[in-house]
């Protein structure tokens, strides 16, 4: 079907809404063309996203220059403080194309640096360097080994100096780091927006302060004396790449948009280079193997968006110092898909593409309000200083974890399709402070911990074939916050149900509608003279004597609050 015209697009209309009438999500009087209105979702930045994109929505869009038709580089992150220089090879050997060295209190200890990179080729592997107490030590560190090297330091060595994330003064940092960069023929600074998203920020909150900070950065070092033109080569970008595929995609598009307008605002030209972090935020302690799932979308993501390097986080990660097998399936995430799937074969796949020309583009425009906003404020520091990047950020934060209580924005292993009695592996702590982000997941996390000290009682109605899709909804939802049940099974008579209990405190009905018109009062009823103290019904009460209800869109947070504190957890 042909979508070019307008008969295209009644014709696509007419068969989205049909099927939405099916579902009950229109009606039978609304018109076809109200499928956009009920399949557009809106971003927490307020972008709207429609259901399909239409020739002409981004005609008017320019190019993005990209990373273009070449590989990305592999990245792997180092940051445990036991970490060996046989395993810092081993990173190496096994596909990482370049490191990642995170160090001080939160990583390796800066000393261990010169031991640390002694067997690696430092003309041929790239190193970004990640200090955030002293980042003029480590890079002086840094480059000493590189005068010991037989060539340059490979495209892509960094000496990662980000005194904004620190809580430092640019300016205080900026004229040395720069001086050591430009020496060495490596970046200097790092505009890392991940700081920013690991505390909940939208994805056009991310972009905006880590423009905001790449803008501060070109500020400090033109007042350092120098020229613009070189100051912008020693600037780089860190954001974060999530398992909304589309939604990555745009953003790294989008920050190449946004930097390229900042510079020509300036008078100059040039290209950001992006590293592509996969989200910390996103990944979860519980089934954490889904986590493997949720970082090779967001490194395919992220590849599809132009990032020039790329760290897959192993799926371990968030439980602790990961492990030989987490590392080593992180780096062949994004070595399958270069080499096996050839994600990195064309040059900005997503170009031309009308839903995420005009997503990259509206993304673009919400970031650059962000960024009116921080440059109002007096820029970045000043606007962390005052705290209005904080109360923009926890604004957002607190809309998502909304969406995350409600199950709108669902994640997989934990609001959905919880493991009730999973084993998770064991992993050593990491340093205090070396994982500290606001995770989706912390509300139903918070009560996985300390799972509920006794089940419901589910009480079915009626055979497998009619109850179990309440009854595996209810199962479900009460999973999630680390509740077990004990269901009943296939029952037909009241008595039949009641007889299977045994004096929980809270039960749950589930059902159909019909079944608990016929028998539901009496059931409750039964139960209730049984000891039950607290009645809960799947779906929606109707007239049922019940206590408390859950059904699509229920606050899952605060319905399992409830009924924990039921059980007296």
């Amino acid at each position: 079907m042909s979508t070019d015209t307008s008969a295209g697009r009644r014709e696509w209309e007419h068969a989205a809404a049909g099927v939405l009438r099916k579902a009950g999500r229109l009606g039978e009087n609304d018109p076809d063309d109200a499928v956009w209105r009920t399949l557009t979702r809106t971003t927490l930045d307020g972008v709207q996203v429609t259901p399909l994109g239409l020739p002409g929505d981004a005609t008017q869009h320019p190019a993005i220059d990209g990373r273009g038709a070449v590989d990305w580089d592999i990245r792997s992150l180092v940051d445990d403080p036991q970490t060996t220089p046989e395993q810092v090879l081993a990173e190496l050997e096994g596909g990482a194309t370049s490191l990642w060295i995170r160090l001080g209190r939160t990583g390796i200890a800066l000393e261990q640096l010169p031991q640390l990179l002694g067997e690696v080729l430092l003309d041929v592997a790239p190193v970004v360097l990640d200090c955030p107490e002293d980042p003029v030590g480590a890079a002086r560190a840094y480059t000493e080994l590189l005068t010991a090297a037989d060539g340059p330091a490979p495209a892509g060595s960094s000496l990662g100096a980000d005194p904004i994330g620190a809580g430092a003064d640019p300016a205080q940092v900026a004229a040395e780091i720069a001086d050591l960069a430009a020496a060495a023929g490596v970046f200097g600074l790092t505009a890392d927006g991940t700081l920013l998203h690991d505390r909940g920020a939208s994805d056009a909150q991310e972009l905006a302060y880590a423009v905001a900070c790449g803008v501060a950065y070109l500020r400090a070092l033109t007042a350092a004396g120098r020229p613009l033109d070189e100051a912008v080569r020693l600037v780089e970008f860190r954001v974060a790449a999530t398992d909304q595929q589309f939604a990555t995609i745009a953003k790294l598009r989008a920050l190449r948009l946004l930097w390229a307008k900042v510079l020509k605002e300036s008078g100059t030209t040039g290209r950001a280079h992006v590293h592509a972090v996969t989200s910390r935020p996103m990944m979860t302690r519980h089934d954490p193997y889904v986590n493997m799932l949720r970082g090779t979308v967001a490194a395919f993501a992220a590849g599809a968006g132009g990032a020039d390097a790329v760290t897959v986080l192993p799926f371990d990660a968030a439980l602790g110092l990961p492990e030989a097998f987490g590392r080593r399936i992180a780096r062949n995430v994004s070595s399958l898909l270069i080499s096996e799937s050839h994600v990195a074969r064309v040059a900005d796949p997503a170009a031309g593409a009308p839903a995420i020309e005009a997503f990259t583009h509206d993304l673009a425009a919400a970031a650059w309000a962000e960024l009116a906003h921080i440059e109002s404020a007096g820029g970045v520091a000043a606007a962390l200083a005052d705290g209005s990047i904080d109360e923009r950020v926890a604004a957002v934060a607190a809309e998502r974890r909304k969406q995350v209580a409600t199950r709108k924005l669902a994640i997989t292993g934990v609001s959905e399709f919880p493991q009730q009695r999973e084993t998770l592996p064991d992993r050593r702590p990491r340093p205090a402070g070396s994982w500290d982000v606001a995770a989706y997941d912390a509300d139903y996390e918070a009560m996985r911990e300390t799972p509920a000290a006794a089940p419901v009682f589910l009480a079915t109605l009626g055979p497998v074939a009619q109850h179990t899709a309440r009854a595996t909804f209810a199962a479900n939802l009460f999973a999630a916050g680390g509740v077990e049940v004990r269901p009943v099974g296939a029952t037909g008579s009241v008595d039949e149900v009641v007889s299977s209990y045994d004096g929980e405190r809270v039960v749950c009905l589930a059902g159909t509608d019909a079944a608990y018109a016929e028998t539901g009062p009496q059931v409750i009823s039964a139960l209730r003279a049984a000891g039950a103290s607290y009645v809960i019904v799947a779906g929606k009460p109707g007239d049922l004597d019940v206590d408390d209800s859950c059904a699509m869109g229920v606050d899952a947070v605060a319905f399992l609050g409830r009924v924990r504190k039921e059980l007296g957890s």
